[in-house]
């Protein structure tokens, strides 16, 4: 399968199989409205026609780290709306990642400083930058089924407020020790209820959840991110894998979701199997992918579509350097999470 054939995901008619990879840049205003220089960002990388965001969130709750962007208020809609527009402009689609960080949160780092909300009281055990510096990771407040309730209205209210922004679809959050990851994992749920104590159990709320964005803003414009056998943050599937993500995937696949998105660890049978199970459109990112394997999924048939991160945040034309064989420029890591320009929109092109 060639890497410049068009494709359909969702409503999105891409003209390649390149996707930029949401990444985390900690540039947003202090009320999370989109940095002002966002746009530019974002739109420096329209070439890659599916552009996902780092992540968003849909509450104050949702808030893990400093100086994150939000999608729930009306300042939010209008700053994402100039990112859309642009982006538009320059040809590409945007999708914004819809990210509660649960746990992994800190009340030095929400506007409200309230402690953060879990599937159960259990710490990440590790730390986290704060404006203060590192701080421990508190324990977090075990969500009731109220609690449960009002959040997927947060993701329900933020798909809305995206859509209205001018975004073409949305991520939903389902991996990288994130909240919807924390009730996949046994050792961040140990809930009882409904919500815990089985696979089956486990699987709800993120269901619960891409079910309800899917009937706000339509199947087709919602894909959702997981990372199966991610071990980090205090996540641990305790050897529950490959069982749980198969359950979990054939729960979302009668949604009919645009796209589901692995991150791909080491299972290469489950990805198989994932891919055999899924009907719409598959992207798989692995991080260790070079000029010579870039293809090789889309080769095998066990994906569609191959999501871009650092490569992309360091050089801008990506697809024509690809295209072309031109060389990389590297990627400044020291500049990876806050600051301005630097690092950010600055990154050199072929035409100057």
């Amino acid at each position: 399968m060639s890497l410049f054939t068009p494709v359909t995901v969702g409503r999105m008619q891409l003209q390649h199989r390149l996707a930029l990879a949401p990444m985390t840049r900690n540039r947003a205003q202090p009320d999370g409205t989109p940095g002002p220089l966002a746009a530019e960002y974002y739109t420096q990388r329209a070439s890659l026609g599916l552009l996902i965001t780092e992540g968003v969130q849909p509450s104050e709750d949702g808030q893990g780290y400093m100086n994150t962007p939000g999608i729930f208020t009306d300042a939010h809609r209008d700053g994402w709306r100039e990112v859309a527009d642009s982006v538009h402009a320059a040809g590409g689609h945007l999708v914004l990642q819809l990210m509660h960080a649960g746990r992994v949160s800190h009340p030095d780092n929400t506007p409200h400083h309230r402690q953060a909300i879990a599937p159960s009281a259990v710490s990440t055990g590790g730390q986290i930058p704060t404006p203060s510096g590192m701080q421990d990771a508190p324990v977090p407040r075990e969500m009731t089924t109220e609690d449960i309730a009002s959040v997927i209205a947060d993701f329900r209210h933020a798909a809305t407020t995206a859509i209205a922004a001018g975004a073409d679809a949305v991520e939903l959050h389902g991996a990288n020790t994130y909240l919807l990851h924390q009730f996949l994992s046994p050792s961040s749920n140990q809930r009882t209820d409904e919500y815990g104590g089985s696979v089956e159990n486990r699987s709800r709320f993120v269901v619960e959840v891409a079910t309800a964005v899917a009937e706000e803003i339509g199947a087709d414009r919602v894909g959702i991110r997981i990372s199966p056998g991610l071990t980090m943050g205090g996540i641990d599937e305790q050897g529950t894998t490959g069982e749980q993500y198969r359950d979990l995937v054939a729960r979302l696949t009668p949604l009919g979701l645009a796209y589901l998105h692995v991150l791909q660890q080491d299972d290469e049978d489950l990805l198989r199997d994932i891919r055999a199970a899924w009907p719409t459109a598959l992207l798989v990112l692995r991080t260790s992918r070079t000029r010579e394997t870039l293809t090789q999924d889309l080769d095998a048939g066990l994906a569609d579509v191959v999501p871009l991160g650092r490569w992309a945040l360091a050089n801008p034309d990506i697809v024509e350097r690809l295209r072309t064989g031109a060389e990389l420029n590297e990627a400044d890591r020291t500049s990876f999470y806050g600051g301005g320009a630097a690092g950010y929109t600055d990154y050199p092109t072929l035409v100057g």
